[in-house]
């Protein structure tokens, strides 16, 4: 059995999803694609959220660069290895879907991480916003591609002093 809450954010709403035993298995933006139905997000509480809530509101204000969270994304096997992938990738770094595959162990794989990026759960938490195409653009998203952008300018912020002439 699941609850959920939904919260205000830079990006919009978010809906925060927590198992029966008060772990995290999905973090929604609104109108993302692969959203499920909202049946699936259970009963509205405003119980067990607190620390979810506490770090996203660190991370948006920019004092937290790592979430400590434990975490319940439904997945297959191979999806859930690519998430844990995702989270092994630094705060303010990005990488190519490519890179991203080669770290799974099949270079030839990459329209399966893809997709699987694609799919994750848990978003901003699980930082698939940080997998980039190969050429540097900002390629897919399942929330929009103004808030990768959004996420990305937040995690790395051009210096105040730098020129873009």
């Amino acid at each position: 059995m699941t609850s959920h809450k939904t919260i205000d954010s830079p990006v919009g709403d978010l809906t925060l999803v927590l198992t029966g035993d008060g772990v995290l298995c999905g973090l929604y933006m609104r109108n993302q694609r692969h959203l499920p139905s909202a049946d699936r997000f259970g009963e509205s509480s405003t119980v067990g959220f607190d620390q979810v809530e506490s770090q996203l509101a660190e991370y948006f204000a920019g004092v937290r660069t790592q979430f400590d969270l434990d975490l319940d994304p439904a997945g297959t096997d191979f999806q859930r290895k690519v998430w844990l992938l995702l989270r092994e990738i630094p705060y303010g770094e990005t990488i190519s879907y490519a890179q991203l595959s080669d770290r799974y162990g099949d270079p030839l794989a990459i329209r399966a991480v893809a997709s699987a990026n694609g799919k994750n759960p848990i978003g901003i938490i699980v930082p698939c916003h940080r997998v980039i195409g190969s050429d540097g653009s900002l390629t897919g998203y399942a929330g929009g591609l103004e808030r990768k952008r959004f996420l990305l300018d937040l995690e790395n912020p051009i210096p105040a002093e730098a020129t873009l002439f």
